[in-house]
């Protein structure tokens, strides 16, 4: 069974939820200046999340986020590198410019084009996840 209540994970200068609110839908939540502090641990929540033998879709809400340092970008573009084959599409939600620059830079390193999607529109972004989740329920309903 995929935890719906999520993880939270609490440095310093950042936080981070991660939580699966539908088999195959991750959504990872992103307060403050991520400068690693957290160091492995949200890649280590992440892992069993994302399904195996199947695409996941994974969700990043940094509209609380003032941006990640470089280090961090680097490592989560190295990450996202090493899981495209089980990634749908990442979609991430900015609230600034420079984490909108910060996201292009991770999209443009871990090579993904179009599977990552990037917002500055909270309302779209939220009927994503909300599609997203919506469309893993119905199947996980056919399969049962």
């Amino acid at each position: 069974m995929i935890p719906t209540d999520g993880t939270r994970l609490e440095g310093v200068h950042c936080a981070m939820v991660i939580k699966a609110p539908a088999p195959g839908v991750v959504v990872v939540t992103i307060e403050g200046t991520d400068v690693g502090e957290l160091g492995e641990a949200p890649f280590r929540a992440l892992e069993p999340l994302l399904l195996t033998g199947k695409l996941s879709e994974l969700f990043v809400d940094a509209r609380k986020a003032r941006g990640p340092s470089i280090d961090v970008s680097s490592d989560w573009a190295q990450w996202l590198t090493n899981h495209r084959a089980r990634l749908l599409h990442v979609s991430m939600l900015t609230g600034s410019r420079f984490v909108q620059l910060s996201a292009g830079f991770v999209r443009s390193f871990a090579d993904l084009g179009d599977i990552m999607r990037l917002y500055s529109d909270d309302r779209a972004f939220e009927g994503a996840v909300s599609n997203a989740v919506g469309n893993a329920h119905a199947r996980e309903r056919t399969t049962l």
